[in-house]
């Protein structure tokens, strides 16, 4: 017992140690970008981006709620109160934003926070996934209305019409890859041939890296029963379309949260009718948060919005000192819990 409690603390050390190596090249990689928002903090209306803080928080608090809504449904999850709810979309959160992973590293760590609470890593990946839809979804839906706003008013320029295609396009993507997912978790024998398929791709990859010495990483039976479990959970969905009522509602909530914290920003630097703009820019640029590291999510929201005829200052200033501002808010709120949580003394552990 006292030899496992050594290997723990060592993997828990060395897990805390690589995250703050993480998260100060994070801090390291965007330092150009926290002078330039120094530069310009002065220019914005202080009293507006104190504003920043509550909605910041409840932003958290809708995220939160698209998981555990669905969860309060489930008879053998542990309830949970709103302070760990919370608490755990805060963790996740800087998991997702302060650490340079991806949408990989995200999901890990969910899976690892609820474990205790009862919810299989097959339940925490089709919870994970039905985030990234719902809120993927209603991004686009935004950014369609936003565009048919600004093609009313006249205010998209001729070269810039290519952005109607481009979303279009990007929206039967999402659309398909989601429509791929439930399709491949709705059927047992097509979960099998997934299955083998994956299996025999991380064995090829195995022997390749490992020249031939490893020739399996991964067990069929843990691949199979994983994505049973998110078959289960397709399925209960499916049967039981009432439990995804107030997640979607919950992701309606989270996803304007996400535009009115550019918004904001906007609104402090005297520039409110910029929000169908920011609107068209954050739903392009999402498409990569879930799964690049930061940076191509701003360039590509600020892309958009210069190509749509803000001037590339002020798009550059809203992007740059929003992302600024919400990395540093992330890691001062989430930096502490997600700390206890890796030591063990949430509840639970």
């Amino acid at each position: 017992m006292e030899k496992l409690k050594d290997k723990l603390f060592s993997v828990r050390t060395i897990l805390m140690i690589l995250t703050v190596a993480l998260v100060a090249f994070v801090v390291y990689q965007n330092w150009p970008d926290i002078l330039e928002t120094l530069n310009h903090i002065t220019e914005a209306n202080g009293f507006v981006l104190i504003l920043l803080i509550p909605e910041q928080l409840f932003m958290y608090f809708a995220c939160g709620q698209i998981f555990f809504s669905y969860l309060k449904g489930k008879k053998n999850v542990t309830k949970f109160s709103n302070k760990e709810m919370l608490s755990i979309s805060t963790e996740l959160n800087f998991v997702n934003h302060a650490i340079p992973a991806g949408g990989v590293g995200g999901l890990a760590f969910l899976t690892y926070r609820l474990k205790p609470h009862g919810v299989s890593a097959g339940q925490a990946s089709f919870l994970y996934l039905f985030r990234y839809a719902v809120t993927t979804v209603i991004n686009y839906v935004q950014a369609l209305i936003a565009i048919v706003v600004l093609l009313l008013l006249n205010l998209i320029p001729e070269e810039a019409k290519w952005i109607i295609p481009v979303s279009l396009l990007m929206n039967m993507g999402v659309f398909f890859f989601l429509w791929f997912v439930v399709f491949v978790a709705s059927s047992r024998k097509r979960i099998s041939f997934f299955t083998k398929t994956v299996e025999k791709i991380t064995d090829t990859v195995a022997r390749i890296f490992t020249f031939g010495r490893k020739k399996k990483i991964i067990k069929h039976e843990s691949i199979s029963a994983y994505f049973l479990d998110i078959h289960e959970s397709v399925k209960i969905a499916k049967e039981n379309k009432r439990l995804l009522t107030k997640p979607v509602l919950w992701g309606v909530i989270y996803s304007f949260c996400e535009i009115a914290t550019y918004w904001i920003v906007a609104i402090s630097l005297g520039r409110p009718e910029l929000l169908p703009f920011i609107m068209v820019g954050e739903a392009i640029g999402s498409v990569f948060d879930g799964i690049v590291p930061y940076g191509l999510y701003e360039l590509g929201m600020a892309g958009v919005m210069i190509a749509l005829g803000v001037d590339f200052p002020t798009a550059t200033i809203i992007t740059v000192m929003t992302r600024v501002i919400t990395l540093l808010f992330t890691i001062a709120s989430g930096s502490y819990p997600y700390y206890e949580a890796i030591r063990g003394n949430k509840d639970g552990k």
